[in-house]
């Protein structure tokens, strides 16, 4: 077996099934999970129907690159989204079966393994990052995200010895758990890192459609650096999915889109991993890229949502409109891990501890007595599981 197996640690659900293996649920009221970032309003109809309708094309194989027609759609989506003057279709966009599995895959296909190899990631972070850096033979180099910096990354305080061996940095924006978001200054001031230390930016941009100011949607890396004059993205990989934006999470849809020349080389990759996304679900793509009215209703419900939820909850305890995204961040008084136990003993409810999406660097865990609270339900269970939140608190 491969050695670097054993360097992965528990992913973070089942270290909450571990924390909950001894604690008898309050089974007298309904559960309700905050726990997993997994959509639960209705599927765009017009995605679901155009799946529906091709279902014959599981008689044939699709091809790595996917079909021409989902490539453009993609390219259309992504000038009109992020102001984009050219995006090529046939160079810059890569479907994917999802953004996990494609963030996974990248650090495999760039990497270069050697003893320096390091990989910068924030802190906390989606735990994927860090299982592909381990598995790609490199080192990690997490990137503290706290209060006091805005959730974002301090990439002042970052010598130019770690920037030399830096080969790949993630980023999320807006980020999971935090909901912060990157400005395109800072983006720019990345490219410009890339390109002087000859590292690689992969941007996680999967919450980047669910943000409640309509006159401010959240940057993205690629019109950071189109902004810049680099219309052909140098160093510069963006990931986004049709889970969030469109409640889709089981179509397992997502693209890769950027540096041509990066897009190339793993594309190779991919064509050795057998990960071609299935025509009817590339169909389906291209019905829900194609369309934004489904896309406002869904933020909408968020909005409204955050708005109810934060009523409940700001009176008491330490709770922020995030900037995007569905996840509150909430600060505790508490060990997050026992708060978890309690709140799920008493009231059926499961939410995520905020030290589990974190590692220890630099002397603290910037999860530590934080929670992540996934407002994914009906509004009606997510305004129950905030007054439940509440109770749990008074009792303490």
């Amino acid at each position: 077996m491969n050695p670097l197996l054993q360097t992965l640690q528990p992913y973070p659900f089942q270290r909450l099934r571990a924390l909950f293996s001894d604690v008898e649920a309050n089974t007298s009221k309904p559960a309700i999970s905050l726990s997993i970032g997994e959509p639960k309003h209705p599927p765009p109809e017009l995605a679901v129907s155009a799946m529906s309708q091709n279902l014959s094309k599981v008689a044939h194989y699709p091809a790595t690159l996917g079909l021409p027609e989902l490539r453009q759609t993609i390219a259309s989506w992504l000038k009109r989204r992020f102001e984009l003057k050219s995006v090529d279709w046939s160079q810059q966009v890569l479907p994917v079966n999802g953004t996990r599995e494609a963030l996974f895959a990248f650090a495999q296909a760039v990497i270069r393994p050697n003893s320096q190899a390091l990989v910068l990631s924030p802190n906390p972070f989606y735990q994927i990052y860090e299982g592909a850096a381990l598995l790609a033979g490199a080192n990690l180099h997490y990137l503290n995200c706290t209060a006091e910096n805005g959730f974002i990354p301090d990439f002042d305080s970052i010598s130019d010895e770690v920037w030399d061996d830096c080969q790949l940095l993630y980023l999320c924006t807006p980020g999971n758990p935090t909901g912060a978001l990157l400005s395109l200054e800072k983006m720019q001031q990345l490219i410009r890192l890339a390109q002087q230390h000859d590292f690689i930016i992969a941007s996680d941009e999967c919450y980047s459609e669910i943000y409640f100011d309509e006159q401010a949607p959240p940057s993205g890396l690629l019109q950071a650096s189109a902004a810049m004059g680099h219309t052909d993205f140098p160093k510069c990989v963006v990931f986004h999915s049709l889970s969030k934006r469109s409640n889709l999470p089981g179509l397992r849809s997502g693209f890769v889109a950027g540096d041509a020349e990066i897009l190339e080389r793993f594309a190779l990759y991919r064509t050795y991993h057998g990960c071609a996304m299935p025509l009817h679900h590339q169909l389906a793509s291209i019905a829900a890229w194609d369309d934004e009215a489904h896309v406002l209703a869904n933020r909408s419900m968020y909005r409204e949502k955050f708005s109810s939820v934060l009523k409940i909850l700001q009176p008491a305890m330490d709770v922020a409109l995030p900037d995007a995204g569905f996840y509150l961040w909430p600060r505790l008084e508490y060990s997050d891990a026992e708060f978890a136990q309690k709140l799920y003993a008493t009231q059926n409810v499961s939410v995520l501890p905020g030290s589990f999406l974190a590692r220890e660097a630099n002397g603290i865990n910037p999860g530590e007595n934080r929670l992540r609270l996934a407002l994914v339900a009906e509004a009606a269970l997510c305004i129950e599981a905030a007054e439940r939140i509440v109770s749990c608190l008074d009792s303490l």
